[in-house]
């Protein structure tokens, strides 16, 4: 694989010495080994060859790999997360601990805690102190990988796609291109992303080092408010509105895109609808519908 393909990457990792499955992009593999986890979707990892992303042997035996053969590989620790480091492991007092961590509680060994902003894992907790570890929580350990590269991407529109939905976990794209100048309509999904604004500047600079393009345009489609709702007042003017509607019944036969009436739809059924999408699930019926369309 040459450097800065984009490819779709199938996967198991397991830790080597114990032969523990750590993750995989394999449904199957996950519910095999009990690790099958239901909010999330089981689907290749998008990976740019030479990116730098991906800790080192693993970078090193995608860029050896073929497309549709399955690879195994070893990675010895200073390949993989490095070796483990004593000075990143502090010792302090569980009343520093306690006053660190928002429920006390909830505290056992390998438990992920934060002082002063330090993101580590409880690792001992006896006779009144505390040790917290800053390594990686795969440093020192080998690793093993089994993975087999299922697409090479060569379309520069479907390269794009590919690293919007890697790097936002969204889907639904709108992709063209005039010239070397890129058009990217975002889903509705996205809009309602707290973290959508400082996401641009990221995915532009991904999407530059990926492939040669000019401008870059991020384009929002807000529909009107209300789309996709029933008037207020159709339960005060039911005859009316049946009678509109078949007026309007040949106008919306032959307009095959108009707005399914998500009003007729349960808070049960629009709350899922919601979830499936990636959206909120709070508020109102009439929120959910507004929400949805």
């Amino acid at each position: 694989m040459e450097e800065g393909t984009i490819v779709h990457v199938d996967y198991e990792l397991y830790n080597n010495e114990t032969g523990d499955l750590i993750e995989t992009t394999r449904e199957a593999v996950a519910k095999e080994h009990d690790n099958h986890q239901e909010d999330r979707t089981y689907e290749p990892m998008v990976c740019i060859v030479g990116g730098g992303q991906l800790i080192p042997g693993f970078e090193a035996a995608l860029a050896e790999a073929k497309k549709g053969k399955e690879t195994e590989i070893v990675i010895a620790p200073e390949d993989a997360y490095g070796e483990k480091d004593a000075e990143q492991v502090e010792t302090i007092s569980i009343d520093k601990l306690i006053q660190a961590v928002q429920d006390p509680n909830s505290l056992y060994i390998g438990a992920p805690v934060t002082i002063k902003g330090r993101q580590g894992q409880l690792s001992y907790l006896a006779a009144g102190r505390a040790r917290i570890d800053y390594n990686h929580p795969m440093a020192g350990k080998s690793l093993k990988y089994s993975f087999n590269i299922v697409d090479v991407i060569e379309e520069k529109g479907d390269k794009v796609t590919a690293l919007l939905q890697a790097n936002t976990g969204h889907t639904g794209f709108g992709v063209s291109f005039s010239g070397d100048d890129l058009s990217i309509v975002l889903p509705q999904t996205m809009l309602f992303d707290t973290n959508a604004a400082m996401l641009k500047f990221r995915l532009v600079t991904t999407i530059r080092d990926a492939i040669e393009c000019g401008k870059v345009s991020f384009i929002e489609v807000h529909e009107p408010r209300g789309f996709g709702v029933e008037d207020d007042h159709a339960d005060h003017d039911h005859a009316d509105h049946d009678h509109a509607d078949h007026d309007h019944a040949d106008h919306d036969h032959a307009d095959h895109d108009h707005a399914e009436d998500l009003s007729s739809l349960s808070v049960a059924e629009l709350k899922e609808r919601c979830k499936a999408a990636g959206l909120p699930v709070g508020g109102k019926k009439a929120d959910l519908v507004a929400r949805l369309s």
